[in-house]
């Protein structure tokens, strides 16, 4: 099987940077979000070696990676692995049905 391309959505690259910029203006320092960033990036290399090894999510077509806080949600075609959503599992899982669906259409 070729290489798979990581593409983020517009929702997805938009909450990791909304996630990002508030961790970075509570903690005055960017540190954790540096870490994010990292244990992301070692994510997506796990994902990507394994994409069917994570849960199937409520959402047609899509899995769940968990990284403790954090979800990657995700589709595959042959060359792509597409992030949908980058999610804090802390906040209302309502909000994250929305955004999906909103995606989807």
């Amino acid at each position: 099987m070729a290489k798979r391309l990581v593409v983020w959505t517009e929702t997805a690259a938009k909450q990791r940077r909304e996630i990002l910029k508030y961790w970075t203006e509570k903690n005055e320092s960017t540190a954790f979000a540096e870490k994010l960033i990292d244990l992301t990036a070692k994510q997506l290399k796990v994902i990507l070696k394994h994409p069917e090894a994570f849960k199937q999510a409520d959402f047609p077509d899509t899995r769940e990676s968990a990284m403790g806080h954090f979800s990657i949600f995700y589709k595959l075609t042959e060359e792509h692995l597409i992030i949908t959503a980058f999610w804090d599992n802390r906040q209302d899982p309502k909000k994250l049905s929305n955004l999906i669906k909103k995606g989807d259409k």
